[in-house]
């Protein structure tokens, strides 16, 4: 199992500071959330970029996915959400990540509605992923929480370069059991999210295992070399404590769930 956290959890820290967390607590990925009040987003020059790129590679750790903002099933013009993705798939491109991660974003809108917006969008973005070695990743998440919302999603699509990001919170508050999420959404997995929450209606981000989420279950049905991060939702939820706190002892609980798993 590669490990990786979210910069969600260390808002607005800088890159030189996150990537010597990341490598003095044995992670050996960051997501970076791509956003204008982070440090990295789709606004860096080329300089900037590149020097992003040599303090992660001098760190030793990898870039695993920029997480955007876009919404892919969201409602009014294509032209404005096209172009917000391939911002993202360069940034990606440019600072050596696999991925982008992007929301579906569908309010509520009639599913099938939903579904088809998606579905074009990302469809007409996969050429440039592709040309770019980046793949973009539907996240299981508010109008698709289930990972069949997903999966039917990405499975429209039908293209190597589109796939599926499985938030366990979200497929468990839909009522999916891990083992069925993950038949799903297997076919287009890039990697999985982990969170801990007291319960449905508390979803503030608590240390792993202390909360009531499916971790072991869900590592359970994972391939030993898949990636797993850490999503803390620190950004939104101020008083919760202090990641880099917690960060060891959520290293060796993962470690611990994936080993009991095989």
């Amino acid at each position: 199992m590669k490990l990786a956290f979210s910069t969600l959890g260390v808002p607005g820290m800088p890159v030189a500071d996150v990537v010597r967390l990341a490598a003095g607590h044995g992670y050996q990925g960051v997501e970076l959330r791509a956003h204008p009040e982070e440090p990295v987003h789709p606004g860096l020059t080329a300089a900037e970029r590149a020097a992003v790129v040599e303090e992660f590679r001098d760190g030793g750790v990898e870039i695993l996915t920029v997480a955007g903002y876009v919404r892919a099933a969201a409602e009014g013009d294509d032209a404005p959400v096209l172009e917000e993705l391939a911002g993202l798939v360069d940034l990606a491109h440019d600072l050596g990540a696999q991925n982008v991660r992007v929301f579906p974003g569908g309010g509520g809108q009639d599913p099938a509605a939903a579904d088809a917006t998606a579905a074009r969008r990302l469809a007409a973005a996969a050429p440039h992923a592709a040309d770019k070695g980046v793949r973009i990743l539907l996240e299981t998440h508010d109008s698709h929480r289930a990972g069949a919302d997903v999966a039917r999603v990405v499975g429209t699509v039908g293209h190597g370069q589109i796939g599926a990001l499985w938030d366990i919170m979200h497929t468990w508050l839909a009522g999916e059991e891990p083992a069925a999420s993950h038949a799903v959404l297997a076919p287009h997995l890039g990697y999985v999210q982990v969170k801990d929450i007291a319960s449905a209606e508390d979803t503030g981000p608590l240390a792993l295992g202390a909360g009531v989420l499916p971790l072991g279950a869900c590592l359970d049905t994972l391939d030993p070399d898949s990636w797993v991060c850490w999503e803390y939702e620190k950004r939104w939820h101020p008083q919760a404590a202090e990641l880099p706190g917690l960060l060891d002892a959520g290293r060796e609980h993962l470690l611990r769930l994936g080993a009991a798993g095989r």
